[in-house]
């Protein structure tokens, strides 16, 4: 049962400590499959962990997270191989594609070497919800601040693009991103660019923004644009959006 319309949640969140198990979802994942609009079956939600090196701990978290939520759950890997056949079908039978947080610009190279840059496209063109969590947030956008090469943040502008806005993450708890998605605004590397603290998520409708949402109290989403100076320069302005604080998983 696809979403009505092409369905992205981007965020800085999804996940809690666990009570019987190292890590259950929190109140954003619930939210994306909320959004697929799933009823009188459960929720088919697959892992992609690219940009951690497809770590299989991870798998195992994601795995059990999904259980305890009552979630039929699978891992798209691509290390070392492909884990799956024909991985456009698999994507297709989903109803939401969960992308963990790494290395962007890795996960950008693999999938594009794979294919799954354009096997993605066309399931959310088909109504799958594309979700994830910081690199898995910033893939779908033109680009944003990426530790991808080492500790000093840096800009990355090759993302997918499947959302026509710069994109900043953890934007409350890393002191370094607010400076320089500020900074590639009022250069020009990035337009308008959304930005979500930790624990909030930006739900787009086809490409329209429509809501932010966090599991967060007090968090906030941004919207930050360059504008014209006193000089010549364009200045980074940044508009604060209240998000709507979803109810925590049963």
């Amino acid at each position: 049962m696809p979403a009505d319309q092409p369905t992205i949640l981007a965020t800085s969140g999804g996940y809690q400590r666990g009570k019987r198990v190292d890590v259950e979802f929190n109140s954003l994942i619930h939210h994306a499959v909320e959004l697929a609009g799933v009823s009188g079956r459960a929720p088919r939600i697959t892992h992609i962990g690219t940009a951690g090196g497809d770590s299989r701990e991870w798998n195992f978290r994601f795995t059990e997270a999904a259980r305890l939520a009552g979630f039929e759950s699978t891992c798209l890997n691509l290390f070392t191989m492909p884990n799956v056949e024909d991985m456009e079908a698999h994507l297709l039978e989903q109803d939401v594609v969960w992308v963990n947080g790494g290395s962007v610009v890795n996960l950008l190279a693999v999938w594009r070497a794979h294919g799954l840059d354009g096997m993605l496209r066309r399931a959310w063109e088909s109504g799958v919800v594309l979700s994830g969590v910081s690199a898995g947030s910033l893939c779908w956008f033109q680009g944003g601040a990426t530790d991808s090469f080492g500790p000093e943040l840096r800009p990355v502008t090759d993302a997918l693009g499947f959302l026509p806005y710069g994109n900043g993450v953890h934007y409350d708890s890393e002191e370094q991103r607010r400076p320089l998605i500020h900074k590639m605004v009022s250069d020009g590397q990035l337009g308008e660019t959304h930005c979500t603290d930790d624990g909030v998520g930006l739900v787009y409708a086809g490409t329209r923004l429509v809501k932010a949402v966090s599991e967060v109290p007090g968090k906030g989403a941004y919207i930050v644009q360059a504008r014209a100076g006193e000089s010549v320069d364009a200045v980074a302005v940044e508009e604060r959006i209240e998000p709507r604080l979803l109810d925590a998983p049963a």
